[in-house]
């Protein structure tokens, strides 16, 4: 079994769980660690994927309040708000971080078998819907293959971002209604009554254990981390340059590289 770091964070701005994200992802090729991050949101965020336009969020008068932030992966637009949301970050050199779509239905796969302990119905998209010539604005009105579905509606996606010498794959799993994405069902709707967030993060870490054969060790961020993810706030993720022109920031690290527009298109 392989030894992976565990952090479970309290809510942050999008800025600070970009960064954060991102800064573990140099940790992963730095290192040739693993890490898995559970953390949540200070207010409702909307998050724009790598390829979208800002100008774009104005399709979406709900989410207008929302402060934004672009993730660093492709795919749609999510508003993160009543939701369980996780990174993980791998080296290049592990099996599952070689292909992509093996990692999404691993991670996928093991969220279905955690919902099943709730009594959820879930399963994996198995094709994309048909192409359309304005893709929908939001994430969860999209699909592709290795999302996760209760009936035809998606509860749960994620997208990748790879590095010269790791990969970082983070997403949401949809646990209420947000009232900046009304028209968005959740689990608890879904289901008949509410699915608690740490005990599906609990019964998730079980399942990912079993599926990746890991072992998790709690390590909280670093100093030193804190200081690297307070620098990439302030140099990119907080930065008009970044999100609205989606620009690169001064310090932004030059080893990693725009996403393609692949399979890491999915959220």
């Amino acid at each position: 079994m392989t030894t992976c770091r565990l952090i479970v964070d309290p809510p942050g701005s999008g800025a600070w769980n970009m960064a954060v994200d991102e800064m573990l992802l140099e940790w992963a090729g730095a290192t040739a660690g693993c890490c898995l991050r559970f953390y949540g949101w200070e207010r409702p965020t909307l998050s724009l994927g790598y390829f979208q336009a800002y100008d774009d969020r104005r399709r979406h008068a709900p989410s207008l309040p929302c402060p934004v932030v672009r993730r660093a992966s492709g795919g749609g637009a999510i508003v993160h708000d009543r939701e369980l949301t996780y990174s993980l970050v791998l080296p290049r050199s592990h099996a599952l971080a070689r292909e992509r779509l093996s990692l999404y239905r691993t991670v996928h796969r093991a969220l279905i078998a955690a919902l099943s302990g709730f009594g959820v119905e879930a399963s994996l998209c198995k094709a994309s819907v048909a192409s359309l010539p304005a893709p929908p604005f939001l994430c969860f009105q999209r699909r592709a293959p290795g999302d996760v579905l209760v009936g035809e509606v998606k509860v749960a996606g994620s997208a990748q971002r790879r590095s010269a010498d790791a990969v970082l794959q983070h997403g949401s799993v949809l646990l209420a209604r947000s009232v900046a994405a009304p028209e968005l069902e959740g689990l608890d709707t879904l289901v008949g009554g509410p699915v608690d967030g740490h005990d599906l993060l609990e019964a998730w870490l079980d399942r990912l254990a079993r599926a990746l054969s890991l072992r998790w060790r709690r390590a909280p961020l670093d100093e030193s981390e804190r200081r690297r993810a307070a620098a990439l706030v302030e140099s990119k993720y907080a930065c008009d340059a970044w999100n609205v022109t989606r620009g690169r920031g001064p310090r932004q690290n030059a080893r990693v590289r725009p996403p393609a527009r692949t399979m890491n298109d999915r959220r």
